[in-house]
């Protein structure tokens, strides 16, 4: 009886997942009697969204094939742009359960394709390990590091983009720091780009490589100009700059203002920028006045220029000065790059050799080091390689003197990031 029983269900299950099978694959099987999408297209029909068969008439009276409902369906989606909130969501319905036949028909189902892509999840996994040595003293750094980086769609002009960062020391083996990076609205339109929230620096990234709260609007397409306000965190979670975390005991908060003219055609590209700070920090930080006065801002006027002369080969270089400060005022990178490694393509790789010169106060937070190099001179060699897909191994190694005391500076770089 029992082995009757199951026999008699697997034969059921066998019909059932092949006549399953068949109405998606044959276009041309009837839409059951009872389905939903015919008490859906008679909604629609009601409505004046859709017409039924060329006569203009809508046969609910009868079974119709899936291929039939595709194209009652690809006329409703003609119409979604006029249609009512309630039958949007009948036609997305429609659109989802016949997407094979409509796909058939040539007719794109743009609009799901653009729901199931509203929120997307992007980030990483890497571990970094870094050997300095710098003002006469070794410092090592062992670190994972996972992130998030969130974005979803608002509407067509406008996107939510977020970045958490959560760290832990791999030698101590202690609990993760959590940390909310960026949160942002993004407005995209034909030839302007406006942002509002925790972002990320818009004007001279490689230099101010830190987020601002506040917002930024960016006007033009090759020839963009940039402005941006609101405050940014000098605190030692923030930025990699020894002297800047040392003054920001007393005061990490600083009024931020930039402004920044960026022209970019085919190979070439240059820009100015000018960053204002005002920060209590700077009246107490080392040695930036030495002449009896003491400022609270931080005026840096910058420029940079890069030329690809191939898809292979480029050259590029950045300067920076603070007319505020007294010391440490001047930042300047030159950089010659090869390639690259591209996550997506395994075996790609890519190298690059720069000289920097990073004085902490015009390099308030530079992209290029770890926080014991900011103040440094000298020349650093690097490479990138694609191990395996969307995994990738970065080595570099700095050798050069620190600005304050000339002593020796080197600093030996390791990281593997694991991207999804």
């Amino acid at each position: 009886m029992k082995k009757t029983l199951v026999s008699a269900l697997t034969a059921a299950l066998a019909v059932g997942a092949a006549s399953t099978a068949f109405a998606a694959s044959n276009p041309f099987s009837d839409v059951p009697q009872g389905h939903w999408a015919y008490d859906a297209v008679s909604q629609l029909a009601a409505d004046g969204v859709i017409e039924g068969y060329g006569d203009g008439t809508y046969q609910g009276d009868k079974t119709i094939t899936r291929y039939e409902m595709a194209q009652m369906v690809a006329k409703a989606m003609a119409k979604e742009s006029s249609a009512s909130a309630a039958d949007k969501a009948l036609i997305d319905k429609l659109a989802a359960e016949y997407a094979d036949e409509l796909n058939n028909l040539g007719v794109r189902v743009s609009n799901l394709e653009r729901n199931a892509d509203m929120v997307k999840w992007n980030g990483e996994m890497r571990y970094t390990y870094a050997k300095q040595k710098a003002d006469g003293q070794d410092n090592t750094s062992n670190e994972f590091k996972f992130r998030l980086e969130p974005s979803a769609e608002v509407n067509s002009h406008w996107h939510v983009r977020s970045r958490l960062d959560a760290t832990t020391n791999a030698s101590e083996d202690g609990e993760s720091n959590v940390s909310l990076k960026r949160l942002y609205a993004d407005g995209d339109y034909s030839n302007w780009n406006i942002k509002l929230g925790k972002l990320p620096e818009q004007i001279d990234g490689n230099l101010f490589d830190t987020q601002l709260s506040g917002g930024a609007i960016a006007v033009g397409n090759d020839l963009k100009f940039t402005v941006e306000g609101g405050r940014m965190n000098l605190g030692r979670n923030n930025l990699t700059n020894d002297l800047v975390n040392e003054a920001s005991d007393t005061d990490h908060k600083a009024d931020a203002f930039a402004a920044g003219l960026q022209y970019t055609k085919d190979k070439f590209s240059m820009g100015a920028g000018y960053h204002y700070l005002s920060s209590d920090a700077f009246k107490v930080a080392r040695d930036y006045n030495t002449n009896g006065e003491t400022e609270s801002k931080a005026t840096i006027w910058t420029g940079n220029m890069k030329y690809r002369f191939d898809k292979n080969v480029a050259l590029g270089g950045s300067y920076a000065r603070n007319t505020a400060a007294d010391h440490y005022d001047k930042a300047g990178t030159v950089e010659l790059d090869y390639k690259g490694a591209e996550p997506a393509n395994r075996g790609t790789w890519g190298a690059y050799a720069a000289y920097r010169y990073l004085g902490d106060y015009a390099a308030i937070a530079p992209t290029y080091m770890n926080g014991d190099l900011s103040g440094a001179r000298g020349w650093e060699f690097g490479t990138n390689y694609t191990v395996a897909k969307n995994t990738v191994l970065n080595l570099k190694y700095f050798k050069g003197k620190a600005l304050q005391d000339s002593s020796n500076a080197s600093e030996v770089f390791g990281r593997v990031q694991f991207f999804f």
